[in-house]
């Protein structure tokens, strides 16, 4: 074959050039795409881009391919993005794979060039305000679509989603029924009170019509004339009788007012300022406390050496209470005695060991409370009916509420250093119980409602030692979400299920997503899953808490965290570090961030002239 020099020439010059312009006009295309979104999307935080500057390298939540010829991802969150998105910006993003808007105030319709981008395989639109109706196309390779916390309306289609494998629209304003299509997701459409299906929602046959409003004119019925004579003549009334009757009804009015108003101030200062003994009976069971409590040991209040209290339990039945929740062992309140001094008083419910073993049991929690990072055990009362403990109270509340509670945009949020402070001061607390308990104690009830918070926000674990003194296993919903899978299918307990459930913990307090539903609902979230699926499809940042995408600096200490929470969540019990082994790894990275900064500063220091 005799070389041709045009072909060479095709071949080697020409093809390349075209290719480059190729490559050049796509990114360019991209870039006037993502430009014309920033100019049609008011939002708070500035965003850096322009274009006098490489796209790929330097615009903020833009990621591109290794060839840097497309933008594959875009992920604001929490930027402070409102208003609508305009059509033809991001749905113009022809090999966008992942799309992030979540947690923003964006409102209004959803393009339908977005979720049917041919190459998207991932969508967060999560914590808007979205009011579009349900997307009727998405794209084939979809594997994560999450708009739930928005107002999406109207009826569910009946696609097919053949590639998504986490789908979320909990949370909206749905109605109708779930199609086909979409009753392997029984738990993506919680929270939607229009619409009807399988468990968990209610079933549709249980669907009410509200009926249409009575009309507003009353038209007269046929009477016979002397009704009407009849009626004519009541209606015929003086000025004074409809004087009379006006006022007598508002002075009417006003008494039924007062008299609400006064049994509402009662209720609610019975409410706060009842006696605890009172309260347990109104709260726990119809026969007064006093009955389960034996007249010969109405003293008998056992206090641990070192307590500095001063009251019996006579003293503390006086006391004004309030109930602080209704947990899985019993019921706790909060008591304030006549001389100041507040405590904690936990009513256990079906325990099932005598005397004797609950008060060795007593003995070993006394023992092993005697830890910083541990809720102390001060007295404890048992008799045949009644079971109390009495703690110390803990004014700033339990992680749980910290984490979940007054998600709004003036609260103060919990930042990084905290969030750590709380997970090693949470890990110490549980390895002392390990350890001290004789090395086969375990807790058996780890959750972020069990861990209460100082003044000072010292995580410290309440709840010790009681699992082994109930009746049977915890099997509720609020607790399968921390149970390790073997603690589910055998109820057997031990220090690598406690492991287990101190992962999860760690989860929620990375992603600020609790492992079982809110509003009561009894469906249960299965964490540790829902992070691996994201993790697996390299997407680590979208696991975060929005409220930690605020503290750059401390990103790579964020992914470490994560990687040693999914190392306590392992399936197989030995393949999970020990809580001694967690702690060491959690100090690893404190202190190979503090030289990580303290090198950065120094550097810093030396370029300042």
């Amino acid at each position: 074959m005799k070389f041709n020099p045009f072909i060479a020439f095709f071949v080697f010059v020409l093809l390349p050039q075209q290719k480059f312009v190729q490559v050049v006009a796509d990114l360019d295309s991209d870039k006037q795409a993502l430009l014309e979104f920033a100019n049609g999307v008011p939002h708070v935080k500035k965003l850096n881009w322009n274009l006098a500057t490489p796209v790929c390298t330097s615009w903020v939540g833009i990621t591109c391919n290794a060839n840097g010829t497309d933008v594959i991802a875009v992920r604001l969150p929490g930027v402070g993005l409102y208003g609508t998105i305009p059509s033809n910006t991001i749905g113009k993003l022809k090999a966008l794979k992942v799309l992030s808007l979540r947690s923003n105030n964006i409102n209004g319709s959803l393009p339908s060039d977005i979720p049917s981008i041919p190459s998207l395989q991932c969508l967060f639109l999560q914590h808007n305000n979205l009011s579009s109706k349900f997307p009727v196309t998405f794209s084939p390779r979809l594997r994560i679509v999450d708009f739930s916390y928005n107002s999406i309306s109207g009826t569910i289609p009946n696609v097919v989603l053949p590639s998504v494998k986490v789908l979320n629209f909990s949370y909206n304003n749905l109605s109708g029924s779930i199609p086909s299509s979409f009753k392997r997701f029984p738990s993506s459409f919680i929270g939607n009170p229009l619409l009807c299906g399988s468990e968990p929602l209610k079933p549709c046959s249980e669907s009410v019509v509200s009926p249409s409003p009575s009309p507003l004119t009353d038209f007269p019925s046929p009477k016979t004339g002397s009704q009407k004579q009849h009626a004519t003549s009541k209606n015929k009334l003086g000025v004074g009788s409809i004087i009379a009757i006006v006022v007598g009804g508002l002075a009417f009015v006003f008494l039924l007012l007062a008299v609400i108003f006064i049994s509402c101030l009662k209720r609610k200062h019975s409410g706060s300022n009842g006696m605890l003994k009172s309260k347990i009976s109104q709260n726990d069971k119809p026969n007064d406390f006093g009955s389960g409590v034996q007249e010969a040991e109405k003293n008998k209040l056992f206090f641990f050496e070192g307590c500095s209290y001063n009251f019996d339990l006579e003293d503390l039945l006086k006391a004004s209470a309030e109930v602080l929740g209704k947990g899985s062992y019993g019921t706790t309140y909060k008591a304030a005695l006549e001389e100041g001094t507040q405590v904690v008083v936990k009513r256990l419910k079906e325990v099932a060991v005598g005397k004797k073993e609950f008060e060795q049991q007593m003995e070993v929690v006394n023992r092993v409370s005697r830890h910083p990072n541990v809720v102390p055990l001060r007295a404890y009362y048992y008799s045949k009916d009644e079971k109390l403990l009495v703690y110390n109270y803990m004014p700033a509340g339990s992680l749980f509420a910290l984490l979940h509670g007054n998600r709004t945009s003036d609260r103060t949020p919990l930042d990084w250093d905290t969030r750590m402070k709380i997970a090693l001061g949470t890990a110490r607390g549980i390895a002392n119980i390990h350890t001290e308990g004789g090395g086969k104690f375990t807790h058996g009830n780890i959750k972020s409602s069990n861990v209460l918070l100082s003044d000072e926000l010292e995580a410290c674990v309440s709840d010790v030692g009681l699992t082994p003194l109930m009746n049977a296993p915890l099997t509720t919903s609020r607790i399968v979400g921390y149970r390790a899978p073997e603690v589910i299918e055998t109820r057997k307990i031990t220090q690598k299920s406690d492991v287990y459930s101190f992962g999860v913990l760690l989860l929620e307090m990375l992603t600020a997503k609790a492992p079982l539903q809110p509003s009561g609902q009894d469906d249960v979230v299965d964490l540790p899953r829902w992070v691996r699926s994201v993790v697996r499809e390299e997407w680590t940042a979208e696991v975060f808490d929005v409220e930690l995408l605020r503290f750059q600096t401390f990103q790579e200490e964020m992914v470490q965290m994560l990687q040693i929470a999914l190392t306590c969540v392992a399936k197989t019990p030995d393949m999970r570090p020990t809580m001694d082994e967690a702690i060491r790894m959690i100090e690893d990275i404190r202190q190979s961030e503090s030289k990580n900064r303290t090198s950065s500063e120094a550097e810093s220091n030396i370029q300042t002239p």
